[in-house]
């Protein structure tokens, strides 16, 4: 898989993520109040996401790579040991280009990992000129439809930053993961409040992450962002190589909770379904 989506994609490839046996409960994302999203790379972080009290958890592979597609096994034991949303990232490798192969492999993944228990996707493209690869954006959507999805950090990536984000919100995400700038969200605060400004539609778009910390939680909050995405920050020492601590989490629904101005949902109960 390269940078470039390779010409021939159509977006209407054949194929959907259905005719699997497992019947699985689709749990809705919480849209109301603020949203605190955990990356879990192992099932220890699923369970610690929970009994932390986040809202959902983000399943990744290969952190080194910013984020891969993880094996549904480990999706599958995630579920064993958690009630929460779970979105799954559909991402073959470091780059953000796909082709028409690239996307049939992310199809069949889809399928295996929905059968395992995801209850919603993480993806997104560029072309090879750093545009919004909406045709392939948008077959991919089509495929693991009706379960929701997030478009993920391609957006940060974009040639045109302007142009993507309305690229990006005409393709359907639920939520749209972005720092403000493939910099991270210190160098990209100021364009989150701009894409947030309009008000509660563009503003509810945004999961604000990558390099998020304490500090930027209230002044995204005060702009109108109502959803937050955690890696590092909830590890001892900031390293992948440390397992998600619950009281990290707490520590940060607490703070997701306070630029609401409500209380924190007490820690291990599952999120209210809205």
């Amino acid at each position: 898989m390269g940078n470039g989506t390779q010409a021939g994609v159509n977006p209407l490839l054949n194929g959907c993520v259905s005719g699997h046996s497992r019947a699985l409960p689709i749990r809705p994302s919480p849209r109301l109040g603020r949203v605190l999203e955990i990356i879990a790379v192992t099932a220890a972080d699923a369970r610690a996401a929970q009994e932390g009290g986040a809202d959902r958890i983000e399943v990744v592979a290969d952190m080194a790579a910013d984020g891969l597609t993880p094996d549904p096994d480990l999706v599958a034991r995630m579920r064993d040991v958690t009630s929460l949303p779970m979105r799954v990232m559909l991402r073959a490798n470091a780059g953000f280009g796909t082709s028409a192969a690239g996307l049939d492999r992310l199809r069949t993944a889809a399928g295996a990992l929905r059968e395992a228990g995801a209850d919603g996707f993480v993806f997104g493209f560029l072309d090879s000129a750093g545009h919004v690869d909406a045709a392939a954006t948008a077959a991919l959507a089509a495929a693991v439809a009706p379960l929701p999805w997030t478009f993920h950090r391609a957006l940060d990536h974009a040639a045109d930053p302007a142009s993507a984000w309305d690229a990006v919100r005409g393709l359907g995400p639920d939520a749209v993961l972005t720092a403000g700038s493939a910099r991270g969200v210190e160098a990209g605060l100021p364009l989150l409040a701009r894409r947030a400004a309009p008000g509660p539609d563009a503003a509810g778009l945004l999961l604000a992450g990558g390099g998020l910390r304490r500090r930027h939680v209230a002044v995204l909050a005060a702009a109108g962002i109502t959803a937050f995405h955690v890696g590092t920050a909830v590890r001892a020492g900031g390293s992948w190589a440390a397992p998600a601590d619950p009281a990290l989490v707490a520590e940060w629904r607490a703070l997701v909770a306070a630029a609401a101005g409500g209380r924190p949902r007490p820690a291990g109960d599952p999120p209210a379904s809205h």
